[in-house]
This record gives C-alpha cells, structure tokens and sequence, in this order.
C-alpha cells in the first residue's frame, strides 16, 4: 500500500489534483497490476453482489441458533407505515442494516465490509442513498473505493478484528468507512471525508466485541443499524460545516490503544459482557431432549 494514513492520502489528493477514490483506484492497480477500467469493473461486482443480498432477503429464515431472523422485515413494515420517528430515508438504512446483518447469521451470501460482523453498515447506507438520489452503480463503486482506503489505514493502524481490538474495530471501523463515502458521494472534500470518518469512529470507542453464545447475531445485527445511524450522521454534521476536534488519524491511534488495553474477555471470547448476562446464558443453555 502507498499510503499509511488518512492525512496522506489527502496530501497526494491535494498534489495530484485527484478525488479520495481515485487515489484509492490507483494503488489498488499498482498493487494488483490492473487497469483503471478492471479495477472499477471487480469493485462494481463487489456491489453487485451487496445488490442482490439485499434483494434476496428472506424474512422467513431463521438462524440455526434461533437467536435471530425476521427483525429486518418487521422494521421495513414500520417504515412503510409511516410511523417511524426517523423517516423515509434513514429508516430504509436500518431496515437494511437489521436485514444484511440477518443474511450473514442466516448463512446467506453478503460482503464483508470490511468484516462479516459489520456487513450491514456500508450496503444499508449506500444501497439507500442510491434509491434516494437515483445514481448509477459506477459512482457507487467509486463511493467504495473511498470506504475501502478508511479501512485500510485502520487495518494498517489499528485493526478491524473484533477478536483484537473488540467490536469498536469492526462497527466503528465500518461506520467510519460508510461515512467517509458518503461525505463523497455528497460532494465533499478529502478532509471532510476524514473528518466524518472521525465523528462516526469516534462513537464506538471502546465498544466490546461480546457475542451472545459466541455467535455473531446478539447484539452484532442490531448494532449494524447503530453504526448505519452514526455514518449517516457523521456525514451530515461534515456537509453543515462541522470538522472532528481530533484529526482521523489520532482517533484511529486511540482506538487500538484502547484495543491493546481491553480486557480479552471482551474481545470475542463470549466471556465477559452481554454474553454473560442472565439472558445471555438462558438463551444458549443446550437444551436436553426426553
């Protein structure tokens, strides 16, 4: 890779005269040695595949552990109601969110982004703005080349496993990604991309990764629909004018310090958390059959 932070893609953006996700597109090709055209052409399969995740969504599934499935629908029944306080829009997000994150514990096919824990993050926002806007699946590809340049310095500076860092580098990292590309695809500039980056990593510092009977559904799916929320959010405080009092870069630093700090039984273990409450250990309890 290139590049090693946030604040130096925006120096080669700034030297170059390029968009975030063109400087993106080309260490991808330098990297993979392919063309402009080739790299566009994988990325957009990559959200062609997103696409028909969404689509295929089956309210009927059930997970194997019975701790999840159907939610996704419900929400989508209660925006289309009207009644949902966070309306159209962002309501589609967290239907969306709730429904790829289902997919994924329901052994369906989605896109890890960047991981299966996070999947519903990045599609629920930019398969909604899509829907909303009525931009073509080109310039959603280009929107995710400048998720995937957030995701690589944060794997480059701290990590997107929850098993090293909790759940902070899988929700907050995608969170951060989704809303760096929507501030792209909005028009902003490379800062404010990092700026929103920023703001959305920001509110998942700490967050621990505690996956109730060790299985990525309670509380990984509905936390999908948070991190959704936050990107979104990041995105529009960036456009009204407001910039991250700490750059991206150091806020990325934090959070594998605090990665480092955390205890391990918060850290994917089902040792410590959520996955311990008396709920927790009642809904996972092996059931013996007579």
């Amino acid at each position: 890779m290139s590049y090693h932070s946030l604040k130096e893609i925006c120096k080669i953006c700034k030297n170059e005269d390029k968009e975030f996700w063109e400087v993106i597109r080309a260490d991808d090709c330098c990297e993979r040695q392919v063309s402009p055209d080739e790299s566009l052409q994988d990325m957009n399969k990559m959200y062609e595949a997103m696409l028909s995740a969404d689509a295929s969504y089956d309210k009927k599934k059930r997970s194997a552990s019975r701790l999840s499935g159907g939610d996704g629908a419900l929400f989508w029944e209660y925006v289309e109601s009207g009644m949902n306080l966070s309306g159209s829009f962002m309501g589609k997000v967290i239907a969306r969110a709730v429904c790829m994150a289902e997919t994924n514990a329901c052994m369906g096919r989605i896109v890890a982004a960047p991981t299966a824990g996070s999947c519903g993050v990045i599609p629920a926002v930019l398969i909604s703005y899509q829907e909303k806007t009525g931009i073509d699946n080109k310039k959603c590809a280009m929107a995710l080349f400048t998720a995937a340049g957030i995701g690589e310095v944060i794997s480059q500076k701290a990590s997107l496993s929850g098993a090293a860092g909790g759940c902070q580098a899988e929700i907050g990292s995608a969170a951060a990604m989704a809303a760096g590309m929507t501030v792209h695809l909005q028009g902003g500039t490379p800062q404010q991309i990092c700026d929103a980056a920023a703001i959305a990593l920001k509110s998942f510092l700490g967050l621990t990764c505690d996956p109730v009977g060790g299985l990525v559904e309670v509380p990984c799916i509905k936390r999908n629909a948070a991190a959704a929320e936050a990107a979104v959010s990041a995105c529009d405080m960036v456009m009204a004018g407001i910039k991250s009092a700490i750059p991206a870069d150091e806020v990325i630093e934090a959070m594998n310090e605090i990665g480092h700090d955390m205890p391990e039984k918060y850290k994917e273990t089902a040792q410590g958390g959520l996955a311990v409450t008396e709920s927790a250990v009642r809904k996972t309890r092996p059931r013996t059959r007579i």
